[in-house]
């Protein structure tokens, strides 16, 4: 028996509509209807077309470029669903921007991950539904329950299918701190893992200083969160080709944020294909034939049906 609403609405904001339409086809349901616009100076405007009163409301919004209007968006119109007596409010963040800023790594640095949080909880949600935050710590910045969902099992069958002779596949990490998802890939694929040891002079700068691991006359494929100027993947894929004697590269990433120089270095980059998952909204004029994109939708819809009806949600997991 469902406690919490009396019906799945699904509302979108405008960071990334093309997913929440997507999870409303698979769910079977029409989009709920809404407008989020702006006033002539920047102000964000809400209008809620239908009620809502107790249902179950799921908003679809990832706090991306622009990140800060994304932001406000999500947090407007999760207000305006409280105040519109909605039974529950779940905020489905396909990606949570800010959680890079997860710690304080100089004096006086801001937690700015942990005031989103805050911002969020406060705004009305009541649960949270995201795909691989940067650190998976970040779940305790909430005091709201969190849904963490995972990249890798949708991205390893992908290049399952893509290679169906595996035998000379390598997986590699881009870094130390990748190296638990990247050994969840290569578990997935039964494949041997490799790391790159690199050096990070200053800020979006990456020196690459070693390949731990046998790369040499293999296919590999780089594996992390997030693709953002490109500077780690396209450097790293550049070593594991000259430095270990790789014979091609692939990488794959949950989250192509793709800002500065990112497109440029990949489309000069060595790397074959890069897939992502549309977490993101990749505008038309920055598809280029490298790119691969990789729908969530389903993923997303199948937590959403499991949450409405207080099923787990940790089978999506494997």
């Amino acid at each position: 028996m469902n406690l919490h609403g009396k019906d799945i609405k699904i509302f979108s904001a405008n960071a990334n509509p093309a997913v929440a339409e997507h999870i409303a086809k698979v769910l079977g349901l029409p989009m709920g209807k809404c407008d989020v616009s702006h006033f002539s100076d920047g102000e964000i405007s809400v209008s809620i077309h239908e009620s809502v009163r107790g249902s179950d409301v799921f908003v679809v919004q990832s706090i991306s470029t622009p990140v800060n209007d994304s932001l406000m968006e999500l947090l407007i119109m999760m207000d305006a669903f409280k105040r519109a007596s909605a039974g529950r409010i779940t905020a489905v963040i396909p990606y949570l921007g800010y959680a890079r800023q997860d710690r304080k790594a100089k004096a006086r640095d801001p937690i700015s991950a942990k005031l989103v949080a805050d911002l969020i909880t406060t705004a009305g949600a009541d649960r949270v539904l995201t795909m691989d935050l940067h650190a998976a710590q970040i779940q305790g910045f909430f005091n709201i329950p969190v849904d963490h969902l995972l990249g890798v099992p949708i991205l390893a069958p992908y290049f399952e299918e893509r290679f169906k002779d595996q035998n000379d596949v390598v997986i590699v990490s881009p870094d130390l701190g990748s190296v638990t998802r990247a050994r969840k890939f290569a578990e997935r694929m039964n494949a041997p893992l490799a790391i790159i040891d690199k050096r990070r002079p200053k800020a979006n700068v990456s020196e690459v200083m070693n390949i731990i691991g046998d790369v040499k006359g293999k296919r590999a494929i780089l594996v992390d969160d997030l693709v953002d100027t490109a500077g780690t993947l396209c450097n790293g894929a550049k070593a594991i080709i000259e430095i270990g004697g790789a014979l091609e590269v692939y990488a794959c990433a949950t989250h192509g944020v793709l800002s500065g120089p990112a497109l440029e270095r990949i489309e000069q980059s060595v790397i074959k294909e890069l897939v992502l998952l549309d977490t993101v909204a990749l505008p038309e004029e920055k598809k280029i034939p490298k790119i691969t994109m990789v729908p969530v939708g389903p993923v997303f819809a199948e937590a959403i049906e499991r949450i409405y009806a207080d099923k787990p949600v940790s089978p999506l997991f494997v």
